[in-house]
């Protein structure tokens, strides 16, 4: 490279990894890399270019070699969300088939407004040598290609096709991933001419940048609609979502329920936001929540809602409140503040909890409290009951039980798809604020894995000595589970619980929900398997590099449990559950699901009927 007194001349790619590793955030007082490395795959697309311009950074950037393109993005979605959108990781992936396996990892970074940045192979601007190696041709429009099916599922997409764009392309990805209501992964289409090609850069562009994540204050007027609102309200109810734990604001969420003696429900983005003993956790909420927030949710008048985007299994299709509840939104995104005629307070979680207390003088009925502290305490022993071993069949709760109980309280817990997700919600008694991560945003197979990794690895930047725990199912582990061998390469610890169940059991659950016969999602239920046989997943990860254990029933899990935090090394524990029987059956809100209108099965007529007679309850729009 050559440089003069105010410009530095470099290829496009070095310019793009020389500006990432300057810069810089403070965390807590302490500052750091903004970005903290990435994940990689070399190919065609991106290792001749971008591999050596990373090669020249290794130590500022380190670099995470992938073993499939999607778990890299999982990864560094879980990396984000362990560091609470404060630094993020970027993923490269060569051109063609490389990139198009991020397209999932982008949804689910999307669904969950996760920052990650994605630097991706394309073919030639010039088009000189078209058609190229793994290029998609679109015969009516050429510059249309694979890396344009990202727009829908990104906040940001570019593609760079002259070296002097990336002094504009790069702040504003960077600014989008760190936006609090526009926060998401962003998107770079990186030609591959034009990754070589040069540019005379101006040197004040690669200066040490800090960057802070704006907090913004509320509107006033909204503030007093709010307060005028909630003054009002005689069985007023918090529900705590993710945005809590983004902004910062948990003791002030702590604080103005306290303050004002309102229950407090979570979402399950938003679990850990209080311990399970703080008297004013009622419980998770929703379609996978708990007996005790869903009483209160129904009889509740007044519902300030906090850093949710009031999904559906928050809302249990909008069945879960009074028809006539008034909903306060506090949210940074003006997009969620303003659903089902919510009165908006559109800012920073913090600053709003902290406004809006200060604007109202009110304390809730202790009638109201006291009610709601009831419905928790019959909740609490319904759990008790629940993760309970002795003379019955493997669960998931019992395993989340055992688990819950051996833990060390700053101990991080992942999970994501099939039924664990909503047994960890509903089971899991938190210890310590901030350690949950159910993935239900994008409920995404294979997370549990990949996503862990990535949460150890900025765990082991914040807290070394801790360890991450994930729960996977059978099915996720055989859709994605080559992380297991990126853990134990980069000496990142996960112990990983391998829940054997004999195939998708929990939508064979909902299928026979529906009045369905079991098809084609237990392995014993597939027509065309003559010879159903499990797959021996201790001895697939031991093949990995990883300790592993098989155990027959919870209290053997328990001592290997113990084992697995003793060891040095990523340690998986698989044990068989029952895919019929030991489900959570309590604590469930409606959940609107499409039945068949028209049906020769009797059993699925049936069905259909019960499950459209509590559309009744369901809120439209308002």
């Amino acid at each position: 490279m050559a440089t003069s007194s105010d410009t530095v001349y470099l290829t496009t790619a070095q310019a793009i990894i020389r500006w990432l590793s300057n810069q810089f955030i403070q965390i807590d007082g302490q500052e750091m890399r903004l970005c903290g490395g990435g994940f990689g795959i070399f190919g065609h697309g991106n290792v001749t270019c971008l591999g050596e311009a990373l090669n020249s950074a290794r130590d500022e950037l380190p670099l995470y070699r992938g073993q499939n393109e999607q778990s890299m993005g999982f990864a560094a979605a879980g990396y984000a969300k362990q560091w609470l959108r404060q630094r993020f990781m970027f993923c490269t992936a060569s051109a063609g088939p490389g990139t198009a396996n991020l397209l999932t990892a982008a949804g689910l970074a999307h669904a969950n407004r996760l920052p990650m940045l994605m630097l991706c192979g394309d073919t030639f601007i010039t088009r000189l040598p078209d058609p190229v190696l793994q290029q998609m041709e679109n015969f009516s429009d050429p510059t249309f290609g694979v890396n344009d099916a990202f727009k829908p599922v990104v906040r940001y997409w570019d593609r760079i096709t002259h070296p002097a764009q990336v002094l504009q392309s790069l702040p504003n990805a960077i600014a989008t991933m760190l936006d609090p209501a526009d926060c998401g992964p962003a998107f770079l289409g990186l030609p591959q001419d034009v990754q070589g090609w040069t540019y005379d850069y101006p040197v004040k562009f690669f200066e040490k940048k800090v960057h802070r994540i704006r907090r913004q204050a509320p509107d006033a007027d909204e503030i007093a609609d709010a307060a005028v609102a909630l003054t009002q309200a005689k069985r007023p109810m918090i529900i705590a979502g993710g945005g809590v734990q983004y902004s910062k604001a948990v003791s002030e969420l702590t604080s103005f329920a306290e303050t004002h003696q309102i229950p407090v429900v979570e979402t399950i983005a938003g679990r850990a936001n209080l311990l399970a003993t703080h008297p004013l956790n009622i419980g998770p909420i929703g379609v996978t929540g708990s007996d005790s927030a869903n009483a209160i949710a129904e009889k509740a008048d007044v519902i300030v809602a906090i850093g949710t985007r009031l999904q559906d299994f928050t809302t249990g299709s909008w069945t879960a409140f009074a028809k006539d509840a008034q909903f306060i939104s506090l949210n940074a995104a003006r997009h969620d503040a303003g659903k089902h005629m919510s009165l908006p307070v559109v800012g920073d979680a913090k600053l709003s909890i902290a406004a809006l207390g200060e604007a109202v003088d009110y304390r809730a009925p202790d009638s109201w409290v006291s009610l709601a502290r009831e419905e928790r305490s019959k909740w609490d022993a319904y759990v008790a009951e629940n993760v309970s071993y002795g003379n019955r069949p493997n669960s998931y709760a019992q395993a989340i039980g055992v688990v819950n109980d051996l833990c060390d309280p700053r101990d991080r817990v992942v999970a994501a798809a099939g039924g664990l997700p909503a047994e960890v919600t509903a089971n899991w008694r938190t210890l310590d604020i901030g350690t949950v991560d159910v993935e239900f945003g994008f409920s995404c197979m294979g997370y549990e894995i990949a996503g862990a990794w990535g949460a150890r690895i900025a765990q082991k930047q914040q807290e070394p000595d801790q360890d991450t725990i994930t729960f996977c199912g059978d099915g996720s582990y055989l859709m994605l589970n080559s992380d297991i061998y990126s853990s134990v390469l980069s000496q990142m610890k996960l112990i990983i619980l391998v829940l054997d169940n004999g195939g998708f059991a929990v939508i064979n659950k909902l299928q026979n929900n529906t009045g369905n016969e079991s098809f084609n999602n237990l392995i014993a239920d597939c027509p065309t398997i003559a010879e159903p046989f499990g797959v021996d997943f201790a001895a697939h990860a031991a093949s990995m590099g990883a300790a592993t254990e098989k155990v027959s029933n919870p209290a053997e899990l328990a001592e290997a449990f113990k084992r697995a935090k003793a060891s040095d090394k990523t340690f998986v524990i698989v044990m068989d559950v029952d895919p019929y029987e030991g489900w959570t059956t309590e604590g469930h809100a409606w959940w609107e699901v499409g039945t068949p209108h028209v049906t020769e099965n009797e059993k699925v007529r049936q069905a259909h009927v019960d499950w459209e007679a509590t559309r009744e309850k369901q809120r439209r729009g308002v």
